[in-house]
């Protein structure tokens, strides 16, 4: 027997939808309500990055009524649900346990995440560092670019980004004795955002997912990178969506799911 005080799942869906509106997610993306029913209700949330087997699992055993992603479940088109495929496998157990399933991704990137990042590094003086959408009254985009809290050698950016979200390693592309300032970051996979860094005037790109080649031209173009992966920094969305749900909906109760970083260094 739900609660009295459950909330229908379609509210929460308009709630999350004001904080970051679909309209600004990117047309490649596929964000919303992937699997479920908006008129569930909801007593219980499980939060994640991802909708992994074991992400999964842990919502089916928490008992949760909503699992909220920053990545979608569903991404290609898919022909057919079953068990045969990984993804499939997911949904039947989402579905069997009726857990509806809800993405916020690049609309969630523009509108939260990266100001959430720049917030992190208390970047001032700060920009949106590369466009999606522009009217009279606004500006929104992928990435922040602003002022670091001090001048610094790009070893010490590095520590600091290190210290600032909880990791033990970062990649360094540039000369670690150089001074950095103006630093841009773009949470995720920010490759395709070296030349708006560039023409940002950034002295270094915070990001992850950066590969050789991209980590050379960058330098070849005067732009230091640290690369933090991309786990290191949208993991934010978890402790960032469990404060916002508890604040706009204080009588449901939050889980997360548990995640770490997918891969280890040896």
């Amino acid at each position: 027997m739900k609660k009295e005080n459950s909330v229908e799942c379609g509210r929460i869906i308009e709630s999350l939808e004001q904080l970051s509106p679909p309209s600004f997610a990117e047309s490649w993306d596929n964000v919303g309500l992937l699997a479920g029913r908006r008129d569930k209700k909801v007593n219980k949330i499980c939060i994640a990055l991802d909708a992994t087997d074991q992400v999964v699992e842990t919502a089916a055993e928490e008992g949760a009524d909503l699992l909220l992603t920053h990545h979608p479940l569903i991404f290609s088109p898919l022909k057919k649900i079953n068990t045969d495929d990984f993804i499939g496998r997911r949904i039947v157990r989402l579905l069997g346990s009726d857990i509806t399933c809800y993405a916020m991704h690049t609309n969630f990137d523009v509108r939260g995440m990266a100001d959430a990042a720049a917030d992190a590094m208390g970047l001032e003086d700060r920009q949106v560092l590369y466009t999606t959408y522009q009217d009279e009254l606004n500006r929104e985009g992928i990435g922040r670019v602003g002022r670091l809290p001090r001048r610094m050698t790009l070893e010490d950016c590095a520590s600091y980004v290190k210290r600032v979200f909880g990791l033990e390693s970062v990649m360094v592309y540039g000369e670690a004795g150089c001074r950095v300032e103006r630093a841009a970051i773009a949470p995720g996979s920010g490759k395709s955002m070296i030349p708006a860094a560039v023409r940002a005037g950034a002295q270094v790109l915070i990001t992850g997912d950066i590969g050789h080649h991209e980590g050379l031209d960058a330098m070849a173009q005067g732009l230091s990178v640290i690369d933090a992966g991309h786990y290191g920094i949208e993991k934010l969305f978890i402790p960032y969506m469990r404060e916002y749900i508890l604040r706009e909906f204080p009588q449901l109760e939050v889980v997360e799911a548990g995640e770490k970083n997918p891969f280890r260094i040896v």
